[in-house]
């Protein structure tokens, strides 16, 4: 299916492209996340006519991004969980916890942005992680394990 991209979408195009998906990946996740809209003829009219809005929203959400962005680089957030005497967790670190860790410092990030790359994080100590806050920005933070042995 050949779809018009709304905004940029990672390893697919930039705003205003006119790709080709399979059609469940069309149907099922851009179209209903407005992320594209099936290239017929009429839709592309109708963006090249909201063209400049759409890339004004997209400039203001990169900018946001990135002023986040600054500000998470680098942070480092420190969890305390249970775990034993050898530094195992009794359970994992997930990028649940971390996204609610990072809320109450103040900052918004939803769970699916935080990049685990080997997974929930099961032993003690430091980790470094990316969130991915927009497709074009990725800040690194730091997860501090603590054990908890009581």
């Amino acid at each position: 299916m050949q779809v018009i991209l709304m905004e940029k979408v990672a390893n697919l195009g930039d705003l205003g492209a006119v790709v080709r998906v399979k059609d469940g990946y069309a149907r099922n996740f851009l179209i209903p996340q407005r992320m594209a809209r099936r290239a017929t003829a009429e839709a592309i009219a109708e963006f090249e006519a909201k063209r400049a809005e759409l890339e004004k929203i997209a400039a203001a959400k990169l900018a946001t991004a990135k002023a986040q962005g600054e500000k998470l680089s680098g942070l480092t957030v420190q969890i305390t969980q249970k775990s034993g005497v050898d530094g195992r967790l009794f359970g994992s670190v997930t990028n649940h916890d971390i996204a609610d860790a990072l809320g109450k410092q103040g900052f918004t990030v939803d769970k699916s942005q935080i990049r685990m790359p080997t997974g929930p994080l099961k032993s003690t100590g430091e980790h470094a992680l990316a969130v991915a806050l927009h497709t074009d920005v990725i800040a690194e933070v730091k997860i501090n394990i603590v054990g908890d042995h009581s």
